[in-house]
């Protein structure tokens, strides 16, 4: 069975996207914690709000670190 590529700069798109996706969604994080601390911190939710913006950066970082080796590579 022939299975047919996907051409690179799709493949790139399909992989880059949810990653850019990622860093707004960490910029809404914090802008979020920032704009609110006084509120948060009133109601004892801003541990949560730390521990979600703690896990979201290196998951951002680390995916974009294996992108760009990729790319570097020549895999995409």
């Amino acid at each position: 069975m022939d299975q047919q590529k996907m051409p690179p700069a799709v493949l790139r798109l399909l992989v880059i996207f949810p990653n850019v996706l990622s860093y707004i969604l960490l910029g809404g994080l914090i802008i979020f914690v920032l704009t609110n601390y006084a509120e948060l911190k009133a109601a004892d939710n801003l541990k949560i709000w730390f521990i979600s913006i703690a896990a979201l950066t290196p998951m951002s970082l680390m995916t974009t670190y294996s992108i760009v080796k990729k790319i570097r590579a020549g895999h995409m």
